[in-house]
């Protein structure tokens, strides 16, 4: 993995691929590696770029809360380190919510942007508590415990009965995130803004992906906008994992995406 230094602190990253540069973010407790069944669907065509967020994987994890704002402009200083002018960036979940505060504040270096399983709604009041509930359990019980509690829950439930395989392989990777990294980024989390207008407001091309069996965030969490240039598509029977659950289908829609727009 490369290796570059944001705000003090070492952001891991990978890359496969030639051509349009695609920044692929990950989710809370994954890592670059929640990628790793998508990207060779993708890699013959564009140029995948996909870091190790802040407090994950074999990033630095600094202590103290995180913010979504922080996080993007980690993202920001990666692409400047790698001299890219623009890219492509999808965000899963958590990295969909930094998606948002980057296209917000950096469009310019944005040719679209996607959303995977994620929303531009802030967290309600029953999430935030959720959100410090997860602190609390980290603290007290540890990454791993917490991690075997949150797994299970993101994949659709046949997939889940279906392909143990997949459930291990994102409790290993989320095992490897960092306790403190978990907590900064939940805090994080809890303190995004309402970000819909990001979306609604955009003249970019735009890219929406919900699971049609997702617990976490389902559709009507993802589809807030409807304009011109944004594309809204539900992956059938995908939980919040579809990068894992359905890679091929996945990377399909990216692609397409892409091709509509391609500069």
């Amino acid at each position: 993995m490369g290796k570059v230094v944001c705000d003090g602190y070492t952001l891991a990253f990978s890359e496969q691929g030639v051509g349009e540069p695609v920044m692929l973010l990950h989710g809370f407790c994954g890592s670059s590696e929640y990628w790793d069944q998508a990207v060779p669907f993708l890699s013959g065509s564009c140029r995948c770029i996909v870091p190790d967020l802040r407090g994950h994987g074999s990033s630095d994890a600094p202590l103290g809360a995180y913010s979504i704002e922080q996080m993007a402009d980690d993202v920001l200083k990666l692409l400047d380190e790698l001299d890219l002018p623009k890219v492509t960036m999808l965000g899963h979940s958590m990295g969909g919510y930094i998606t948002l505060s980057f296209a917000e504040r950096y469009a310019s270096r944005l040719n679209g942007f996607g959303l995977i399983h994620s929303t531009g709604y802030p967290d309600d009041e029953t999430g935030k508590e959720k959100r410090l509930k997860a602190v609390s359990n980290i603290q007290s019980e540890g990454i791993t415990a917490f991690i075997d509690g949150l797994i299970p829950g993101l994949f659709a439930p046949e997939n889940a009965a279906s392909n143990q395989e997949l459930i291990t392989k994102a409790k290993d990777i989320g095992y490897l995130t960092p306790p403190q990294g978990a907590i900064g980024a939940a805090l994080a989390m809890r303190e995004r803004p309402d970000r819909r207008d990001a979306i609604s407001a955009s003249t970019l091309p735009v890219l929406l992906v919900a699971g049609e069996l997702d617990r976490i965030c389902p559709p009507e969490k993802v589809f807030t906008a409807d304009h011109s240039n944004i594309t809204k598509v539900i992956i059938p029977g995908a939980g919040h994992m579809s990068m894992m659950e359905m890679p091929e289908e996945l990377a399909g829609v990216i692609k397409d995406f892409l091709g509509h727009y391609r500069p």
